[in-house]
């Protein structure tokens, strides 16, 4: 299996869900890994450039028609992208995902498009709350009872995340990918919750 992990990004993506992830995958707390076990790319409907929310433009590894078949993990980066037209061609793609068991992150709206779509009909799972992914997925969504009220959950390869979850997220994805030992995720996971001066107090003189 490949050891790229694939993050899609359609139009005003929602940059920041996309960090904690990333970084841990590419570095640790001291520098950039020599030898990652994991590779980052970015898949968007074309190879020309895709604009974040705040602006940003980030240029794809791989279009839709390009991406490979074989990859450690697919990521849907939340955006206001997913509720246009742009996003069916995505449904093919996680149906695939699905097909061959491989690990599935959708955060915001990603995970709606999922609820829109039925990928979360057979997991317990989150998002933007349960009217959101009742309204996204309609007839299609099935699994309400599947909702739990939380910031990621993660079940059968699939995790899920609201739009504030985004180191949950990443914590969830992490452990699935054994990127780590699960006690550095963990402490990477404080740190960045935490902050530096809460999980390392000053010592007194």
């Amino acid at each position: 299996m490949s050891n790229e992990i694939l993050y899609i990004l359609l139009p005003d993506y929602a940059a920041h869900e996309i960090v904690y992830l990333s970084e841990a995958i590419a570095s640790d707390e001291y520098a950039l890994k020599e030898n990652p076990k994991y590779v980052n790319k970015v898949v968007a409907p074309t190879t020309e450039p895709v604009k974040s929310i705040g602006g940003f433009r980030t240029l794809p590894d791989y279009s839709f028609d390009t991406m490979p078949d074989d990859y450690a993990a697919l990521v849907l980066i939340g955006g206001f992208g997913w509720s246009t037209p742009v996003a069916d061609q995505v449904v093919p793609i996680v149906q695939q995902a699905v097909d061959k068991g491989r690990i599935i992150g959708a955060i915001c709206n990603g995970a709606s498009f999922m609820a829109k779509h039925g990928f979360l009909n057979e997991v317990k799972h989150t998002g933007n709350g349960p009217e959101q992914l009742r309204l996204w997925g309609g007839e299609n969504y099935s699994n309400a009872d599947g909702y739990l009220h939380a910031q990621a959950v993660s079940e059968k390869n699939i995790v899920t995340a609201n739009g504030s979850a985004t180191l949950e997220f990443a914590k969830e994805l992490l452990l699935l990918l054994e990127n780590d030992t699960p006690e550095r995720i963990e402490m990477y996971y404080r740190f960045n919750k935490q902050g530096f001066c809460d999980l390392f107090p000053a010592k007194s003189e």
